[in-house]
């Protein structure tokens, strides 16, 4: 098992790095509750990928209520629960606005966002997982999931750039930095289990976890 702290632990990272299929594992692993953002629930999200510009706000609003409505649930009981993995962190839900929002349109998400955030639970750990550009475009290629087609490098490549700067300066929970260039959580025990053995030594409150070249 895992240390007794961590009984809410949320998995983060750009789109493709593995975050859904490490939190299924952890959860299945740990008996826990699970919460996943379920983005194929979005009706904007593939009008977003082919117009992004029109498509950008309503998309990126109607995750922001989806997954505060899910935090509040969580503050209301659900972690009275023995564990709780989530495939994402509330806090990181501006990141995608700034990026994908014209400057009207993100005073806007602000206003909303600021009126919901207070509400969320901090996780006790956080898991960033990390991998290069071209290894996320071969993931979401590979998965083959219809709104996600129009996903390009360049994207992904801004959307890597403005995860590791909101990392950088993230300390509102634990965090274990992970490459993930040469793991697979989902598939491989042994890549799932040199992880768990990490999370128990973690000693600090920011860790990093690569296997090197």
């Amino acid at each position: 098992m895992l240390p007794s702290r961590f009984r809410y632990i949320a998995i983060e990272g750009p789109i493709g790095v593995g975050k859904t299929s490490l939190a299924r594992r952890l959860a299945e692993f740990l008996n826990a509750d699970l919460l996943l953002e379920n983005p194929g629930d979005n009706p904007f999200l593939v009008r977003f990928y082919e117009d992004r510009k029109r498509y950008a706000l309503p998309a990126q609003l109607f995750f922001l209520l989806a997954r505060a409505e899910q935090v509040r649930n969580l503050n209301q009981g659900q972690l009275f629960a023995p564990h709780t993995v989530a495939d994402y962190i509330l806090d990181k839900d501006p990141l995608f606005a700034r990026l994908n929002l014209d400057e009207a349109e993100y005073r806007l998400y602000l206003q909303l966002y600021d009126g919901l955030k207070p509400q969320a639970a901090a996780p006790d750990l956080v898991i960033y997982l990390q991998a290069a550009p071209e290894i996320l475009l071969e993931r979401v290629r590979k998965r083959s999931r219809d709104y996600e087609r129009q996903i390009g490098a360049g994207y992904l490549a801004d959307l890597s750039r403005a995860y590791s700067e909101f990392f950088y300066h993230y300390d509102a929970a634990p965090l274990l930095i992970v490459n993930s260039d040469r793991l697979n959580f989902a598939e491989r025990e042994d890549d799932f289990n040199l992880l768990l053995d990490r999370i128990r030594d973690m000693r600090g409150t920011r860790e990093f976890f690569n296997l090197g070249a």
